[in-house]
């Protein structure tokens, strides 16, 4: 088992953060989910125009900052002058990794660019038995894991889709080989109406071998349905509510 994936689940990965308080996707709100009791921080990155891996969900800074800057198109130095609330600014990955050594880090590639200065990131700050590296893109997953080749990783669109589909035909054989790659899926509970994450389907990922963590679950009531079928992890917005949840199971 990867060392991310301990110790054993249910676990609660802080979305973002705990942003209640504090700017998403800053230290402030990292440092918040942490003294909340959060061990698993989840969140996105994006490449500056010199090559350095940032924490931000969003490509540029327009919803959380009312800035029309684009993360791809400005150098570090000058984002790093931008007040995101609070006089917080966007944290570096290497900087946030060092940071908060103790926490683990599910880290979202959003662009292309994000790859290798994110591997790049991880690996200065020796932090790579701690991360979790995801993307909706299998290409940026891939490439992220042929750079890092220790570094675990979790569904992308693409395998979530194949493995969905082996699953609903009973397909076992195809289904562990689809998941291989992979220690973790990482879905919402339904899709277009469709339900993905069902007492049988949970079963049958982690015969498949990986853990299944459902995105994002702000309401106890589902979160306990959720615990209830056998689910390995949710991913909230609200780890203040949902981690006193898991310590009374």
């Amino acid at each position: 088992m990867t060392p991310f994936l301990t110790p054993t689940p249910p676990r609660v990965l802080a979305h973002r953060g705990l942003a209640v308080g504090a700017p998403e996707n800053t230290m402030l709100a990292f440092i918040a989910a942490v003294d909340a009791g959060a061990t698993f921080l989840e969140t996105d990155v994006h490449a500056t125009a010199d090559g350095v891996a940032v924490i931000a969900h969003d490509p540029s800074l327009d919803r959380v900052a009312g800035r029309d800057v684009v993360i791809e198109q400005t150098l570090w130095r000058d984002l790093q002058g931008i007040d995101l609330g609070q006089g917080a600014t966007v944290p570096g990955l290497r900087e946030a990794l060092l940071a908060l050594p103790d926490a683990k880090w599910n880290i979202d590639l959003k662009s292309d660019a994000a790859v290798a200065p994110a591997v790049r990131a991880i690996v200065e700050a020796k932090a790579v038995d701690r991360v979790l590296v995801t993307s909706f893109s299998e290409r940026r997953r891939r490439q992220a894991q042929q750079l890092l080749p220790e570094v675990a990783t979790s569904a992308s669109q693409a395998i979530v889709v194949r493995a969905l589909a082996a699953q609903r035909l009973g397909l076992r054989g195809p289904l562990e080989r689809v998941l291989a790659p992979v220690v973790a899926l990482q879905v919402p509970r339904r899709h277009r109406g469709i339900e993905l994450v069902t007492e049988r389907s949970v079963a049958a990922f982690r015969r498949a071998g990986v853990e299944v963590h459902v995105w994002t679950i702000n309401d106890l009531a589902e979160m306990e349905e959720l615990l209830e079928i056998g689910v390995d992890g949710i991913v909230t917005d609200r780890c203040d509510l949902a981690l006193p949840l898991v310590d009374r199971r």
